[in-house]
């Protein structure tokens, strides 16, 4: 077979060539998109000529899951239907699920915002601080005011359930007011005096945080008391308005120059002022009927802490029946007895002895209250005087009569006091009981009860 023949080029008509060069995909007015994939065969245009398209959805923050309608492929096709989600921590403001409508738009709009936990409660006497705001996931961080403390979280977070991660702090006031008190207080008691007067300053106390105290308490003595000999602890406590309670102490240490006791001479008595031994104190003493003091009759303690004077002691009385006169005789019993000068014109006198043996059986009580009986009997010249058992001369007996105005042809008696005065005069019988009784108001025998309940001297009778 030869060659074939060389043909004329085809020629195509004029429509058939501008369909050939229509473009292979095609878009819809306000679609955003291209409806096809470029694997989608050209055929398949005919299907959605006429389908209108939505814009693509787009969320920020969010994701969107998409169906089109009979299984179809294309995602923005009348009928399709999307769920919206956001990310953690957003939230959908909106539908959750939208559909492409006939109009070309969607049903509704969205966007997801930012979750946002409550506002903090700003608390009492302190604050916080946050990264951002109270949007999910802001740390904020509690602080107090100086002198409170932050009582809970101190850092809470916004959680995705627009929660926060903690409950609110708050700041509360447990720190203890402060107060100082001042130093320890030594002081030294004056002479003759047992007590210091010792003040100081009321201590202030500060509350650290709000700086009101509510009460003061104080716990010993005041300042300007006066201290006794000792240790003597004084406290302050304050409170603030949290009840919190701040407290100091000190101590008041009060001495007593001291010169060691002195004890009452035997058959003596000591009366001391203040407390006996202290710096200034003094001491007098004195001795029980029959005796006389011999040394000191009052030592004071001195400066150096030594006693002044002789140590006392008290000897027997020494009466002496010598003397020339009545009052000389007196004298030696002036402030140290009392006398009962018994007088009778015989020794035969019935009064005379009845009254001796009630005298002698109250022997103790006499001596008690330091009474010497002094006995007159006879009638000068054969006058005798007796004091115990030391006999006095006919002379002196007769003085002493004459200066006591006693009777001298009678039973008598009289009671002087230790200053020589006439206290009382008898005529008859005197039992001892109202003697006695008479005698117990004399002021210097009060004194001496006194002191010898003291030292225990009594009589059974």
């Amino acid at each position: 077979m030869g060659s074939p023949a060389l043909r004329p080029p085809l020629l195509l008509p004029p429509l058939l060539l501008l369909l050939l060069r229509v473009p292979q995909s095609c878009s819809f007015p306000g679609s955003g998109d291209s409806p096809l994939e470029d694997d989608e065969v050209v055929y398949s245009h005919p299907r959605y000529k006429d389908t209108p398209w939505c814009s693509p959805i787009k969320v920020k923050y969010g994701d969107v899951y998409c169906r089109a309608p009979q299984g179809g492929y294309h995602k923005t096709v009348l009928g399709t239907r999307c769920d919206i989600r956001c990310r953690k921590g957003y939230e959908l403001h909106g539908s959750s699920q939208l559909i492409c409508q006939s109009n070309k738009r969607w049903s509704d709009k969205v966007i997801c915002k930012q979750k946002r936990c409550p506002t903090l409660a700003m608390p009492a006497n302190g604050g916080f601080k946050c990264i951002d705001g109270a949007y999910f996931n802001s740390r904020c961080e509690y602080y107090c005011s100086p002198g409170y403390t932050l009582k809970g979280e101190r850092t809470v977070t916004c959680m995705d359930n627009k929660a926060w991660s903690g409950q609110p702090a708050s700041c509360v006031d447990m720190e203890p007011p402060r107060i100082k008190c001042p130093s320890v207080k030594e002081r030294i008691a004056e002479p003759n005096k047992l007590t210091v007067r010792v003040s100081w300053d009321t201590p202030e106390g500060r509350d650290t945080a709000d700086g009101i105290l509510t009460d003061v308490i104080l716990k010993g003595l005041p300042p300007g008391s006066n201290f006794p000999e000792g240790d003597h602890k004084i406290q302050y406590t304050v409170y603030d308005r949290a009840e919190n309670k701040g407290t100091c102490k000190f101590r008041v240490k009060v001495r007593v120059r001291r010169c060691g006791k002195l004890n009452a001479p035997e058959n003596g008595y000591m009366k001391c002022s203040s407390d006996g031994d202290n710096y200034g104190a003094t001491c007098e003493f004195s001795c029980i009927g029959g005796y006389e003091l011999q040394g000191s009759p009052a030592r004071v303690c001195q400066s150096n802490l030594a006693w002044s004077g002789t140590e006392p002691t008290c000897a027997a009385m020494n009466i002496n029946v010598g003397v020339r006169t009545a009052a000389a005789l007196l004298d030696q019993f002036y402030e140290k007895r009392r006398l009962l000068i018994v007088s009778t014109p015989t020794a035969r006198n019935l009064l005379y002895r009845l009254q001796l043996g009630m005298l002698q059986q109250a022997q103790c009580n006499l001596d008690l209250r330091h009474i010497t009986v002094v006995e007159l009997v006879g009638v000068f010249p054969t006058l005798i005087g007796r004091i115990g058992a030391k006999i006095m001369p006919p002379a002196l007996a007769l003085q002493l009569r004459l200066l006591l105005r006693i009777p001298l042809y009678s039973f008598s008696m009289v009671l002087v006091d230790k200053h020589g005065m006439d206290k009382e005069r008898y005529v008859s019988l005197v039992t001892p009981v109202a003697l006695f009784n008479l005698i117990d108001t004399f002021p210097l025998r009060k004194e001496e009860m006194v002191l010898q309940a003291e030292m225990g001297q009594t009589c059974n009778t």
